[in-house]
């Protein structure tokens, strides 16, 4: 063996000092030495023969020189007066094993007292080169290993204390010399001590280094229950007998605390903000303090915030007054969270007098240690507060504000009541990174729900408040927003009256969602009611509706100077009416509408699918479909987000909706909640529209009609048969305005239509007067001039009527005007509309 290339004695600070921590795993991979006061080798274990290569039968009763040259001092009062000085010696060196390899190592040389004021030295060996590199390296990690501070017990077979250093003293506050010549039970009784022996045990009897972590109160912080690291090694004889058992302790609360915070911040980054809902955040919040942190925590919320918009500084109050929080999450160690004066979701005050107002006012976080609960405190003017407290023993109490940009969200409190522990500055700091985490969740949280409940408001204030049938259809519906993080989708639908007692269904679906989504959807339906008003067939107003959603997407493109978005959308259009019983309709990607007939069968009709809206596929016509429904039948228009699901097939869930809609004995309100009831109560991941109809037929003796030849002198004719008709159904007040609303129509269509001209009456809800001609010529208003001698028919017809119009029909044209039944008030007499009349 050669000597040791260098030696260093460093300077140690006093054990108390040192803030660093060894890795339990550094302390148990040591090989370990006892050398006596004369320098001779008393003690060896199997890890330091496999350091330099030298057994025990060959080394003990050596001086210790003969295996470390840097030994050689070891056994001078010099070096013994300067170790206690020092409270032991530590350096780095270079060591050749036996075969000739060469180990850079680190000494730890610790003064062990034995009875009889007697002395050892305890001398633990690390190889430098293979502590793992994650642990530390180069100098930083050596002067951890030099310096800090490890307790040191040697044990007879027996279990007696031998020898033991100063620093045991410091980690457990046990004197020397009520441990020497004591069995661990026997100087500090207890579990631990117990468990300690059973370890030493079976180091002795196995012969290999065993680890254990216990508890024990500090001599530095008696109040403060510590964390140590027992490592333990069998001392052996020449013979390889075990002689004894050395313990190297070390005090690993610190690395315990960081493991733990650790975990707590890794817990919440894992369960904290895992959706877009506030309360449901705060409560993952709460979760996740409790028992990681505290044994009861609690999270308040300002009440703006739940509407998802930004409290005003300052936050405690509104107007002068407390502002009212609401409590989002409250989670507690014990049954039924007995510690809360408030249930989840209930509003929650803030005195000004408490910590709660000054954390709010503030935004500065609020500890205390130990809770004063003692009269005169802030807890005299929050009694509600008080007796839970007192009854439920809280002893430390941490309140911290949850803050973003500047902003006070609200707080959240934590304390103690099973653990006996205080809340440390540790703990403080802990909490503050776990709740700022949280912050995030939550500000993200507020905005999502701020955007959501623009959309719906946007959504419900563009789709129908009433459903208005008439004397078609019954109508009911129902519209389910889809609860995602994608917000609410783009869904609308609409029942639109139109002439001759007819009514317009619509249901449609935007792609996308958010506020955007609800937007486009709010354009669409008002493009459909003006294309509606047109009279526009189906199949016709479809091809219209796609041109507009791509105009749209190409304003909104241009607004943004990129390029056309992809705006898409799906829809159906029907048409029906209550006179002929049938029903036209035509859809454009979208779903195909349940038909339910009075018996209770339900059908899908085949209807041409068509190309979603905006996919600039104009040169494929959209095709219309019509059926004849008899009365009482049942249509049912849904959005796909009513029988999509994740788990199965489209089609499985439109037949499931088929099963739900077999009730023939139940209005369409209750219908329509019957049959939400039946589908999947999972949270829909799209918006779900339902829209049912019952259809309705106009009586034949609310209709009357007539073919009428074009002649001049058939004006009359009609007029006195239209008088006729009205009499019999007891409409004698409108007699005279339809006299002349029925004689500007024949004579219109005689001199500007073509072929038969048919009149027919409806009587419904208004009385309806349509007459029909065979040209292509549609009326137009126009505003005639004095000198005119025609022009002012149709404004007659305006002033007379509710509203008038006209639409394409086979092989012609249909103008039509709208009556009240019972108009508010009578016109006044105008000798023009006299005259007209005759």
């Amino acid at each position: 063996m050669t000597k040791p290339d260098q030696t260093a004695l460093v300077e140690r600070p006093a054990p108390h000092e040192i803030d660093a921590r060894l890795a339990p795993h550094e302390i148990s991979d040591a090989a370990v030495a006892v050398i006596d006061q004369q320098g001779s080798v008393v003690g060896w274990t199997q890890a330091a023969q496999r350091l330099v290569g030298y057994g025990a039968e060959e080394v003990l009763g050596r001086p210790a020189a003969f295996v470390l040259p840097s030994f050689e001092m070891v056994g001078s009062p010099a070096f013994a007066e300067q170790c206690r000085a020092r409270g032991g010696w530590s350096g780095t060196t270079a060591v050749r094993h036996r075969d000739g390899r060469t180990h850079n190592i680190s000494l730890r040389m610790s003064l062990l007292r034995g009875d009889n004021a007697s002395l050892r030295w305890l001398v633990s060996m690390t190889d430098l080169d293979t502590l793992p590199s994650g642990t530390a390296s180069g100098s930083m990690r050596q002067s951890l290993l030099i310096g800090a501070p490890i307790g040191t017990l040697v044990h007879d077979p027996q279990l007696r204390c031998t020898w033991v250093n100063d620093v045991m003293e410091l980690h457990d506050g046990i004197p020397h010399d009520r441990r020497l010549g004591r069995r661990p039970t026997d100087s500090m009784p207890g579990f631990e001590a117990e468990a300690l022996e059973a370890v030493m045990l079976q180091v002795l009897e196995s012969g290999t280094t065993r680890v254990y972590e216990y508890r024990a109160r500090s001599a530095a912080g008696p109040r403060h229950e510590h964390i140590f690291s027992a490592s333990f090694f069998c001392l052996q004889d020449e013979e390889g007998r075990p002689r004894g058992v050395c313990s190297m302790i070390v005090d690993v609360t610190d690395s315990q605390g960081v493991c733990e915070r650790r975990a707590v911040l890794s817990e919440a980054s894992t369960h904290i903000g895992t959706t877009l809902d506030i309360v449901q955040t705060g409560q993952e919040l709460a979760d996740v303090a409790v028992p990681l942190l505290a044994d009861y925590a609690i999270v308040d919320l300002a009440d703006l915030v739940h509407c998802g918009e930004e409290p005003a500084s300052p936050i405690d109050t509104v107007n002068g007054r407390p502002r009212t929080f609401c409590r989002a999450g409250l989670a507690s160690v014990r049954p039924g969270v007995p510690e809360s004066p408030w249930e989840r979701g209930e509003p929650v005050p803030v005195s000004p007098a408490s910590p709660f107002a000054e954390v709010l006012h503030t935004g500065r976080s609020h500890l205390e240690p130990v809770l004063d609960t003692s009269p005169g405190t802030w807890i005299d003017h929050d009694p509600r507060r008080a007796k839970k407290i007192r009854d439920n023993g809280m002893h430390s109490l941490m309140i911290v504000p949850i803050r973003v940009r500047r902003t006070v969200l609200g707080m959240a409190l934590f304390a103690r009541t099973e653990n006996p522990e205080p809340f440390h500055e540790d703990d403080l700091l802990l909490a503050e990174e776990l709740v700022s985490r949280a912050a995030l969740s939550l500000d993200n949280a507020r905005q999502y729900a701020r955007e959501r409940t623009a959309a719906l408001a946007l959504q419900r204030n563009l789709l129908p408040h009433r459903l208005r049938g008439g004397a078609a259809v019954e109508a009911a519906s129902r519209y389910l927003p889809a609860d995602t993080d994608a917000g609410v989708g783009g869904d609308w639908f609409d029942v639109i009256p139109l002439s001759g007692a007819r009514v317009a269904l619509v249901v449609g679906d935007v792609v996308g969602h958010g506020i955007n989504a609800a937007a486009t959807m709010g354009r669409l339906r008002t493009a459909v009611r003006t294309l509606a008003d047109m009279e526009l067939p189906p199949d016709e107003l479809l091809a219209h509706l796609d041109d507009t959603v791509r105009r749209l997407a190409e304003e909104d493109a241009d607004a943004s100077e990129q390029s056309p978005a992809a705006v898409g959308a799906s829809c159906l259009y029907a048409v029906y009416d209550p006179v002929s019983q049938k029903c036209t309709m035509a859809r454009a990607g979208h779903l195909p509408p349940a038909i339910m007939d009075p018996q209770g069968q339900v059908t899908f009709p085949d209807l041409p699918t068509g190309a979603p809206l905006g996919l600039g596929l104009g040169l494929v016509p959209f095709g219309a479909v019509e059926v004849e429904l008899p009365e009482g039948s049942v249509l049912a228009f849904y959005t796909d987000g009513l029988v999509e699901s994740r788990y199965d097939d489209i089609d499985v869930g439109i037949e499931r909706l088929g099963c739900a809609l077999t009730q023939t004995d139940q209005s369409v309100e209750d219908l329509c909640s019957s049959v939400m009831e039946a589908l999947p109560s999972q949270t829909p991941s799209d918006d779900a529209t339902l829209l049912l109809i019952r259809t309705r037929t106009v009586d034949a003796a609310q209709t009357a009609s007539w073919d009428l030849p074009s002649e001049p002198n058939i004006v009359r004719t009609a007029r006195h048969a239209a008088a006729r008709q009205l009499t019999e159904w007891g409409l004698e007040h409108l007699v005279s305005n339809t006299e002349l609303i029925v004689s500007e129509l024949v004579t219109n269509a005689i001199r500007h239509g073509a072929g038969p001209i048919r009149l027919r009456l409806i009587q419904h809800q208004t009385l309806t007067c349509e007459v029909f001609d065979g040209g292509s010529c549609y009326p137009r208003l126009r505003q005639a001039r004095i000198v005119d001698e025609n022009g002012r028919g149709l404004f007659m017809i305006a002033q007379l009527s509710s509203r008038w119009g006209f639409r394409s029909a086979v092989g012609g044209k249909l103008v039509w005007v709208e009556q009240d039944l019972n108009p508010a008030r009578p016109r006044a007499h105008d000798p023009y509309l006299s005259a007209a009349a005759e």
